[in-house]
């Protein structure tokens, strides 16, 4: 299957920034510049933000997505959010598996794969990040590690739940430290991450999952980077909070 077959998705992480004020005001930028986008275009935001960013993106092209999710439905998790509290306000997507969750909050290929499954089973849709650190690529074991994370992540997933999975190439060290994978990196792991998904679940789930990569991709990086054979889009840190910066990559991704 061409790659021309699969989504091409661009996901913003805004993290840990935006009140709802200025969360309306970033999307109201968005909005117009994306709004004839040739790729799905999701906004993943604060918990405090879904309300308005849902509103202000009903009947657009913009989806809405949240950074996270527990993995029990209810219980005593001080300051968590489960999966069907999400979806009792309708957001479609949700991030499980940020390198920032995995670094600062002790996130694990275990937990990861709890959280998937409650998403799933509440009807969500998964941007789940995989990824090694630089320690870890300097040992030469990025190969091993990202596919390792991939098969844990996806431990009970079903063939035809992995129509609403996608899978985010996030080098650790290429988070916030505006350091970036050049392009044939990005390719070179994203197939390995497609070789794995073939090993699970055949050629057809391998060839029709969309792979992203996350790792500072900007407007000035993102053609490159989205040209490559198994890149299909972008999960967008700091450039997903400047309205031109992340219609640039979007029309990156339409165009490629």
């Amino acid at each position: 299957m061409k790659k021309s077959c699969r989504r091409a998705i661009i996901a913003g992480n805004w993290k840990m920034n935006k009140t709802p004020k200025e969360a309306e005001e970033l999307i109201r930028g968005i909005l117009p510049l994306v709004k004839d986008a040739d790729c799905e275009v999701i906004c993943c935001v604060p918990y405090v933000d879904l309300p308005v960013a849902l509103q202000l993106t009903n009947g657009s092209n913009v989806k809405v997505g949240s950074e996270n999710c527990h993995w029990e439905k209810s219980g005593a998790y001080t300051g968590e959010i489960s999966a069907d509290m999400l979806a009792s306000m309708e957001v479609p997507y949700v991030i499980i598996g940020h390198s920032e969750r995995r670094t600062y909050f002790g996130e694990t290929d275990v937990t990861v794969n709890k959280r998937i499954r409650a998403a799933l089973d509440a009807g969500l849709s998964v941007i789940v990040c995989v990824g090694e650190s630089l320690e870890q690529r300097e040992q030469g074991i990025t190969s091993e590690l990202v596919s390792m994370q991939t098969k844990i992540a996806l431990n009970g997933v079903s063939e035809e739940e992995m129509k609403r999975m996608i899978i985010a190439y996030e080098p650790l060290w290429a988070i916030g430290t505006g350091k970036t994978a050049t392009s044939e990196q990005a390719n070179e792991v994203c197939s390995v991450i497609r070789n794995t998904l073939k090993s699970l679940y055949g050629e057809k789930v391998s060839e029709g999952t969309t792979i992203q990569y996350g790792g500072s991709m900007k407007a000035k990086n993102a053609a490159e980077l989205l040209a490559q054979p198994d890149v299909d889009g972008g999960l967008i840190g700091g450039a997903s909070l400047k309205p031109d910066d992340f219609a640039a990559i979007v029309d990156a991704a339409s165009k490629g």
